[in-house]
């Protein structure tokens, strides 16, 4: 068949063979839905997509520093990449090579369930598959009013939290808490001690990007209440949104 064009979320219009049948995803959450519903397109992901845990595929190394000569040997009609985890820079090399790249822009729950349900739906042409369905279902409910003031660490010495404008930071919303930085001017801040250490504050510290420990991490706040979370969990769009909400809660709440 023909190649079909259609725009990614950053409206730049790509031409791939209908469907793609040869996918390489450079990133994590997209790997785990790709190999979930249909993983016998995928053929290349990044060292960084550890799920599913049995998922035996060419490595093409970084998110942020992919081996271009590797993706472009593995034949792909289609590499999936994301605004935020991959550069720019790889994207426009990678289509200079005749390879066709689509890109996603997720900064809310909502964008993610929309993105890959047209990712699945109109590229891939494999339909709705049913942990979107059920993603949606549990996410797609009222905003609760925020009950908890939380903030979401990402790195330590020197400390980041999540900011403004973030996936994350929506997930956290959505759960009924308000982010202390969301009002930052930055979308990773750096951050002051300071800032986060207050008695009504929950610091949430994930196991990824840094991999915060119960013996590294909690010894450095004195008054807030610290709880050790799931970072696919919080920062994963996919099918780790499915029981996201009920096990992020009862951590936190316990």
């Amino acid at each position: 068949m023909p190649p079909v064009t259609l725009s990614d979320d950053l409206a730049y219009a790509v031409s791939f063979p209908t469907p793609p049948r040869r996918v390489v995803s450079l990133v994590p959450s997209i790997t785990e839905a790709l190999a979930t519903t249909c993983r016998d397109r995928l053929v290349g992901a990044t060292d960084w997509c550890t799920h599913p845990g049995d998922l035996a595929v060419q490595r093409v190394r970084g998110t942020k520093n992919p081996d271009r000569a590797a993706v472009a040997a593995l034949r792909p009609d289609l590499v999936v990449a994301n605004k935020e985890e991959n550069r720019e820079l790889d994207v426009q090399r990678l289509r200079a090579a005749g390879i066709p790249v689509w890109v996603t822009a997720i900064e809310t729950v909502p964008e993610a369930l929309d993105s890959l349900e047209r990712l699945f739906v109109e590229v891939l042409e494999v339909g709705t598959p049913g942990w979107l369905s059920a993603a949606r279902d549990e996410w797609e409910v009222p905003v609760p009013a925020p009950s908890r003031e939380v903030a979401v660490a990402i790195w330590r010495d020197p400390w980041m939290a999540v900011g403004r404008d973030t996936f994350t930071g929506d997930v956290v919303a959505r759960l009924g808490w308000r982010n202390v930085l969301a009002d930052a001017d930055e979308r990773y801040p750096h951050v002051d001690l300071t800032e986060l250490d207050r008695d009504e504050v929950t610091v949430l510290l994930p196991d990824e990007p840094y991999v915060f420990t119960a013996d590294d991490g909690p010894e450095a706040f004195t008054r807030a209440r610290t709880a050790l979370v799931s970072g696919r969990l919080l920062t994963w769009y996919g099918p780790s949104l499915v029981g996201a909400r009920a096990a992020l809660t009862a951590t936190v709440h316990g």
